[in-house]
């Protein structure tokens, strides 16, 4: 079973009632589900992630100190700790006594702040270019089970997208890294005998192309340990297509391997310029580096528009 049903069963269960039982006041300002960090959340789990941190639990997210009192919330987690240990042949961690980070009460408010950085997760533009892709990523998947006042969903909701000067910002950066590095630093290196260097030029190259290729189909690029399962089974055609060809390029050496590993670069090179193209972001038919560029140059927002086009580009 995985996590994400592990924890809708546990919650119907035995956290709807006994939220409807002991805690009626507060249904209509509890947002209950399971969303943040780990594999469950993003239904990625299997048997080996059931090693650590994998329990039957839920989240209770909960407002502002002026809506449900730190006495309230107190309570709610020596409810919540008083579940049954067991469920379906799984035990519950033994972390703390209201459940530990990943589930029990949380305050939306520290829950936004821990992922975004704001405790409304209301983001300026300096946040939006530098915020890893995995932490918005933690931010709105999983599930919510329940959310009467829908402020939770509606926050989550919000930000499940990078704004379009945003997104332009990000995958210009990437489509120029990955130029750089595949199309033109690769073969370099390959020339001058640094294989070392030549395989550092390829890890950028991956890195450039998965952030890119999330960035192209809307969808937030997962912690770098998921990014090629998510490429996978999230990305549509030809994105997902690639993570083969990335994999061959990260596992494969640059001396027998070299002249194919830098035509599969170009192959890809070329499929990220087109669907730049397709999505009216640039002019068909361009390299890639001069579909970055035009990217960059499309963004009307002078405050994005004047940063640095690498500005967005951070590590996996």
């Amino acid at each position: 079973m995985q996590g994400l049903e592990l924890s809708r069963r546990y919650y119907e269960e035995f956290g709807k009632p006994m939220l409807e039982q002991s805690f009626p006041h507060l249904l209509p300002l509890i947002a209950a589900g399971l969303c943040g960090s780990g594999s469950e959340c993003f239904g990625f789990d299997d048997e080996l992630s059931q090693d650590h941190d994998f329990e039957p639990g839920f989240c209770l997210f909960l407002p502002s100190e002026d809506l449900v009192s730190r006495r309230d919330a107190f309570l709610l987690e020596r409810a919540y700790s008083r579940l049954p240990d067991s469920f379906a042949g799984f035990q519950r961690l033994q972390v703390s006594p209201v459940g530990g980070n990943r589930h029990g009460v949380i305050r939306i408010s520290d829950f936004l702040t821990e992922k975004t950085g704001e405790p409304d997760g209301v983001l300026s533009v300096r946040h939006w270019v530098t915020i890893p892709s995995y932490s918005l990523a933690e931010v709105t998947n999983g599930e919510i089970y329940r959310d009467d006042s829908g402020v939770f969903t509606e926050t989550r909701k919000r930000i499940s997208r990078f704004p379009e000067e945003i997104r332009r910002k990000r995958l210009a950066g990437n489509l120029l890294s990955a130029a750089q590095s595949g199309q033109y630093a690769y073969r370099r290196c390959i020339g001058h005998g640094e294989t070392g260097a030549a395989q550092l030029a390829v890890t950028e190259f991956v890195r450039g192309t998965m952030q890119a290729s999330f960035l192209l189909c809307q969808i937030y690029q997962p912690y770098y340990k998921w990014g090629f399962r998510a490429m996978r089974t999230r990305l549509p055609a030809p994105f997902s297509g690639l993570a083969d060809s990335l994999e061959y390029l990260l596992t494969t050496d640059n001396a027998e391997e070299a002249e194919t590993k830098r035509q599969v670069m170009e192959d890809i090179a070329r499929i990220l310029s087109a669907e730049s193209a397709n999505q009216g972001l640039c002019r068909p038919d361009l390299p890639l580096a001069e579909s970055a560029y035009e990217v960059d140059s499309g963004i009307r927002d002078p405050e994005i528009r004047t940063l640095h086009i690498l500005s967005a580009v951070s590590s996996f």
